[in-house]
């Protein structure tokens, strides 16, 4: 079996509404000027890295934005210029929900389950409801038509509609699963938070987690469900994807990840042979650091090769602290091989680095070859995505761009072009 990354393209709306609460990057940065065009190539450029690394790469297209079908939903009519127009007279921060590009993070899309872990022995996707936040939860009903296209041989997948928005959802960004192998079956791993007084919100429950654990058919004495810590979720970890990430036998995480760790590691170590767990000490790399510079939302990929890459943010060098840890730790006889550095700047300001913009799903050659071909990248596919970029996404976007009607024109034709390009026409109806 191969994992597949399937990175979200970055869309020509991204800007920094600060519409996200509990994620402190987006919030920090509400109302900076944002690049659409840099945030999108800086995106594709971490996608031809890993290609380049000899991984498969695939790859989820923008949703349409501004979207209207959301505006007319809530009583705004007329043709689509119109009823941007008026949400935007009505309320600007409902238009700039509608304007979010935040679907570019497709770790949050869906929670995927391989075929050596399932019931049916089929790869089970579920599209995440994302009910935490307005601009997010609009995303379900696009992002199960993108899927459903990608991933549409029912021999090999299934591929499964949101939970009911009460049961708080928000992907594989609250997932992980380890494993001797890719293609054996693994211990899937899901973690929650518990709700608390005042503070930020925990956004994943235990019962949406064990409700796709019983969707997927996932054997009961090979599936965790581990609580986050609320000192993680208050230092500003919205998902579990900022404090840990795992690959295979190892567990990259933060110590005070979660609420019981001793206890779930116990648990990890009698079903993982092997298993090596890597924890940054809060005396060497604070939670206010490991925030700060996303060092767990980092892809822990194995190569071709042999061993496993770490590929990290460039914030993570800009904190003396992290970076000497992360030093001491890569190289050696330790697990990780290789330290790649990419620069994802423009999606760390609004609070998602390299692990938050990638979707992991691992097949067999059979299922491989089931996958939409249109949705996987070579090299000659990234440069037909970059020209296309560079030729039509906005340079630049300031929160009172987002009332233009020139802007949603611009926008409009960028995501048509790109899918005219790469000849993804059902997805334009």
């Amino acid at each position: 079996m191969r994992e597949i990354n399937f990175d979200g393209l970055i869309g020509p709306t991204h800007n920094y509404a600060g519409l996200s609460f509990g994620n402190l990057a987006a919030t920090s940065n509400a109302g900076a000027e944002a690049r659409p065009r840099a945030a999108a190539l800086q995106g594709l450029a971490k996608m031809r890295r890993l290609l380049g690394l000899g991984l498969t790469q695939g790859f989820l297209p923008p949703h349409d934005r501004p979207a209207t079908g959301f505006l007319r939903a809530i009583g705004f009519a007329g043709n689509d210029d119109a009823v941007c127009a008026a949400a935007f007279r009505a309320d600007p921060v409902l238009l700039a929900n509608a304007c979010s590009a935040s679907a570019m993070w497709t770790a949050n899309a869906a929670t995927v389950s391989p075929a050596p872990d399932t019931a049916d022995r089929r790869c089970q996707l579920s599209v995440a409801n994302l009910a935490a936040n307005l601009h997010r939860s609009i995303e379900q009903d696009e992002t199960l038509r993108i899927l459903s296209l990608a991933f549409a041989d029912p021999a090999h997948f299934a591929v499964q509609a949101a939970l009911p928005a009460r049961l708080g959802d928000e992907g594989a960004a609250n997932h992980m699963r380890l494993t001797t192998d890719h293609g054996a079956r693994g211990v899937e791993v899901f973690v929650y938070g518990l709700p608390q007084p005042g503070g930020f919100p925990a956004r994943q429950s235990r019962t949406a987690s064990e409700a796709i654990a019983r969707r997927h058919g996932l054997d009961p004495a090979m599936t965790l469900f581990v609580q986050q810590s609320d000192a993680a979720i208050q230092a500003g970890a919205f998902h579990n994807d900022v404090v840990a990430v795992a690959n295979e036998t190892m567990l990259f995480t933060h110590e005070q990840a979660f609420e019981n760790p001793a206890d779930f590691y116990a648990q990890l170590r009698s079903r993982i042979p092997g298993l090596t767990i890597v924890e940054a000490l809060a005396d060497r790399v604070s939670l206010a650091d490991a925030v700060s510079s996303y060092l767990f939302n980092s892809q822990l990929v194995t190569l071709p090769q042999g061993g496993m890459a770490l590929i990290t943010p460039g914030e993570v060098r800009d904190d003396p602290r992290v970076w000497s840890w992360l030093c001491e730790l890569v190289g050696g006889n330790g697990p990780i091989s290789r330290l790649e550095v990419i620069d994802v700047r423009e999606s760390m300001r609004n609070g998602g680095g390299p692990a938050c913009l990638r979707l992991r799903v691992a097949v067999d050659d059979a299922a491989y070859v089931a996958i939409d071909a249109r949705f996987l990248l070579d090299e000659a596919r990234c440069d037909l995505v970059e020209r296309i970029v560079e030729t039509q996404w906005p340079e630049r976007i300031a929160l009172a761009d987002l009332g233009s009607p020139d802007l949603w024109a611009q926008c409009r034709t960028a995501r048509r072009v790109l899918l005219e390009g790469l000849d993804l026409n059902e997805l334009l109806a």
